[in-house]
């Protein structure tokens, strides 16, 4: 299971949200310093997320992007605001290794299929956010400001074995407050599509959740307040 730490960018500052709110922000630095830190510290893949593009819909941290992509050998999966085909590119041509895709993988999937047939499965992570309600997991979008109008499962029907190989998903409800993963989804989600590789986002606070999470089939695991308010050393999770 890989380890990604988590560099959110709201208004050039690295950032965490609580539950996804932009009204409950958290600020700890600077981007291109963090990135810096957590190469040396050992992480091979940086998972940025650029939530002004979140919110506006397209990519807005270009001038950002070439500093992190140029201060370490890390490799960067990136997201935020990815909407077009274009998007993807420009991202690709600023040294992005993974482009994550979220409101476009449950509103366009066939224009999504496209981007991976072109680019390659490698390349493209879809990232499904979700809720739990009434027994479901109900997709949010446009940086969970809206509802996508499918439940997980529908949404990951849209891509047949082949098309998509790495997937995001995270539960809002867990993000950024340290209550834990969501361990029971990621182990239904490794059973009902092993041809997919899982990567577990909200609520990891300790190296205990990512043993557990390990154990339930999840290919990778988003880390990030744990690691700001040193709940957790990324040394110790990569020597796990």
């Amino acid at each position: 299971m890989l380890i990604y730490p988590a560099i959110d960018i709201l208004g050039g500052r690295c950032v965490r949200l609580a539950l996804g709110k932009f009204d409950d922000v958290t600020t700890y630095g600077d981007p291109a310093e963090q990135c810096t830190a957590f190469a040396l510290q050992g992480a091979k893949w940086i998972h940025v997320v650029d939530l002004d593009g979140a919110r506006e819909g397209k990519p807005m941290q270009h001038h950002l992007l070439r500093q992190l992509t140029q201060c370490s050998d890390a490799k960067i999966q990136f997201g935020g605001g990815v909407r077009q085909f274009a998007h993807v590119q420009a991202l690709f041509d600023a040294g992005v290794s993974r482009v994550v895709v979220g409101s476009a993988a449950v509103q366009r999937p066939q224009e999504v299929r496209e981007w991976t047939s072109s680019f390659g499965v490698e390349r493209i992570c879809c990232a499904l956010d979700v809720r739990p309600v009434n027994g479901v997991y109900e997709v949010v979008v446009r940086g969970w400001t809206a509802t996508g109008g499918v439940d997980l499962s529908s949404a990951l029907a849209q891509f047949a074995p082949g098309t998509l190989k790495h997937v995001l998903v995270t539960d809002v409800s867990r993000d950024g407050v340290l209550g834990g993963p969501n361990f029971a989804l990621m182990r239904a989600l490794a059973a009902e599509r092993p041809d997919l590789q899982f990567q577990a986002s909200g609520g990891v606070s300790s190296l205990d959740d990512l043993r557990t999470l390990r154990e339930t089939g999840a290919s990778g695991a988003i880390v990030g307040r744990a690691l700001y308010e040193k709940r957790l050393a990324l040394e110790d999770a990569f020597a796990l």
